[in-house]
């Protein structure tokens, strides 16, 4: 499943092969680990198939550059993914929440750009001051975008704390979508005045939602179960004061949750991540990972230090403009230091 039990794990990262015109897109859908709803709303429409591929690239690319400066950057490969997927950590909190938010941007964008049957532009009818713009362009559609994407996961079991917080770690990637519509317009008129507007919503790019969504991954709360004694319910604590010496009390449950997850726009965890210092079934750990030298070496080396190498480099330089559009340049050679962590 895209954001359900394995987001970001339904395709190979690779790009894959153009499939012939006509039905190829069953074939495509046939080969996603999809479930029986899912690939029947993903055969019912030629465009669902090429936006769930687009959705997983773009998400996992973002992931990646969203970490490449961090111990962990976002390993999609394999076993290390499928590990983490398992566990409850702040890494598997993102996962969920980029890979959701990356699915409802590309359909609300494979809608305003013609490539879906069953959804157009956004008709925005919610525009203030309607009377004075007259409608045009083609917004992003996220109304339908949020209903497929609902109706595409279904309803999750909130039988226990690990689905309730994959399942609201999923929602936080959707609404920071939401909350990051923007109403574009452009002015018509005599001379530039501003008669008549032509206006429609856009959503921010995605590399804003992952900015965002990683700023949220930073201060990710801990949360964990217990058992009101008067009810038997299980109810949901969060770990706010997670950072408190082992002596101090455990933190105590939000009286009346009654088993629900705190309305908040927060990533939850449940359990602290490993250090992705050494390679394990998590990550290929940081040995020879690039670094830059006084700004985080000694945090992505983890204290084991680094080599330097030196290497000559040649890039334009010198550049000017020649005529009106030809661009004139030298070749500058120089040598630079590359940092590399010691095993």
């Amino acid at each position: 499943r895209l954001t359900g039990n394995e987001p970001l794990s339904i395709l190979p990262l690779n790009s894959l092969p153009e499939e012939n015109v006509g039905r190829a897109h069953y074939k495509l859908c046939d080969r996603l680990k999809l479930e029986k709803k899912q690939r029947r709303m993903c055969r019912r429409d030629p465009g669902v198939a090429e936006t769930l591929r687009e959705a997983i690239t773009m998400s996992a690319l973002e992931c990646q550059y969203q970490f490449r400066f961090e111990r962990w950057n976002c390993t999609l490969e394999g076993r290390h993914r499928a590990n983490i997927l398992k566990r409850g950590f702040k890494e598997t909190a993102f996962l969920y929440a980029i890979s959701s938010a990356g699915l409802t941007h590309a359909m609300a964008k494979a809608c305003s750009a013609g490539r879906m049957e069953r959804c157009t532009c956004d008709e925005a009818p919610d525009l203030e001051n309607r009377k004075a713009w007259q409608w045009g362009g083609c917004g992003d559609n996220l109304k339908y975008a949020n209903k497929f994407v609902k109706d595409f996961l279904g309803k999750r079991s909130n039988k226990d704390l690990r689905a309730r917080v994959d399942m609201h770690n999923t929602n936080v990637g959707m609404k920071v979508i939401k909350a990051g519509v923007e109403t574009t317009c452009k002015c018509h008129g005599v001379s530039g005045s501003c008669t008549v507007q032509t206006c429609w919503r856009q959503l921010l790019p995605f590399h804003e939602i992952g900015k965002q969504l990683k700023q949220r991954y930073e201060t990710s709360v801990k949360v964990g179960s217990s058992t009101n004694e008067a009810t038997g319910e299980g109810e949901i604590s969060t770990g706010r004061n997670q950072h408190l010496p082992p002596q101090q009390p455990p933190p105590q449950p939000l009286p009346g949750l009654n088993d629900q997850i705190p309305r908040t726009m927060d990533l939850l965890h449940i359990e602290d991540s490993p250090s992705f210092c050494r390679s394990s079934k998590y990550s290929s750990g940081t040995a020879a990972r690039k670094c830059y030298k006084d700004k985080n070496c000694d945090a992505i080396c983890c204290g084991r230090g680094h080599n330097t190498q030196s290497r000559e480099v040649t890039r334009p330089c010198q550049c000017q403009v020649r005529w009106c559009c030809y661009v004139e340049c030298k070749q500058c050679t120089q040598r630079e230091e590359v940092y590399t962590c010691k095993g």
